[in-house]
């Protein structure tokens, strides 16, 4: 026997007059005329070669046929649906723009290895990053320039427009030359560490603000003041003084000149959040990355 060739326009009008068993109120359901309608029903009943319907002036019911239809029916609206679902995901995730901020630490050090496993299962997809201290990080989301941040601000957690996520807590450690005695010092405090000359991030840095809050009322030697990281790493190398830097920052401080030592103060750490905006959903393909990034960096040993 031949298959009827079903239309899901006709599965959607049989199961809206099975639930209102009213043609007027099943056509304002599918937002079809009631002419248009009868005639989907009056064609589906023709491809079955069964009255699904019995209609008279005041009710419209099933027939043994139409009951026996039923279950089929919303089954294979059902499947439909799911289908459509599932291709529409599989479209979406093989184009489409993820735009995130991250602090350059991240940014430069952990996050490429992340990108490039997610560019290799989904090459379709283009990524943008933005490398940005934590306020300009939290500032493009709210902004709506970037899906979401990955940015060490614990503020954001209270902010009503937006949601953040503790991904890791960063422990700090120190950097010295290998021939500074602090390289080899048995029990490292900040007592010992404080005299030496220091070179400090800017103010506006996390890794600023982190070590101020922890330190305070300790004022340490300071004799550079800094924006970049890699501008610490070289006037430390030079022997110009020490500092102090959270563990996601040592990919810059890896040389055989350098010694990285960690500190063990509980209280001097950075946390790093996934913020994003509270309203709205995030895109399937941003949504990927967002699970990836959680994913990875909850492997990540940072003590």
């Amino acid at each position: 026997m031949k298959h009827p060739d079903l239309s899901a326009r006709q599965l959607r009008a049989f199961v809206a007059l099975a639930d209102q068993r009213s043609f007027t109120r099943a056509a304002q359901t599918c937002h079809l005329s009631q002419p248009a309608f009868s005639a989907l029903i009056r064609a589906l009943e023709e491809t079955m070669g069964a009255r699904l319907f019995d209609r008279d002036t005041r009710s419209v019911h099933l027939t043994p046929e139409g009951s026996l239809f039923e279950d089929s029916a919303r089954r294979l609206l059902e499947d439909m649906g799911s289908a459509f679902e599932s291709l529409a995901s599989h479209v979406e995730l093989r184009k489409g723009r993820v735009r995130v901020a991250a602090l350059p630490s991240l940014a430069a050090g952990w996050l490429p290895a992340v990108f490039a496993e997610f560019m290799t299962a989904w090459p379709g997809i283009t990524l943008d990053l933005r490398d940005a201290l934590s306020d300009a990080c939290v500032a493009m989301v709210r902004n709506g320039e970037v899906d979401f941040a990955l940015a060490a601000s614990g503020a954001t957690a209270a902010a009503s427009d937006l949601r953040s996520r503790k991904l890791c807590s960063d422990r700090f450690h120190l950097v010295c030359r290998v021939d500074h005695p602090l390289a080899k010092e048995t029990r490292l405090t900040m007592k010992k560490i404080a005299p030496w000359p220091f070179i400090q991030m800017a103010r506006h840095s996390s890794v600023r603000q982190s070590l101020d809050a922890a330190l305070h009322p300790l004022r340490l030697n300071a004799v550079f003041e800094v924006e970049h990281l890699a501008t610490v790493m070289g006037l430390v190398e030079a022997g110009l003084g020490i500092s102090v830097v959270p563990a996601l920052t040592l990919f810059h401080f890896r040389r055989e000149t350098l010694a990285t030592r960690p500190l063990p103060l509980p209280s001097l750490t950075r946390t790093v959040h996934l913020v994003r905006r509270r309203d709205g959903s995030l895109s399937l393909a941003a949504q990927a990355l967002h699970d990836l990034i959680v994913a990875r960096i909850g492997k990540l040993a940072l003590g």
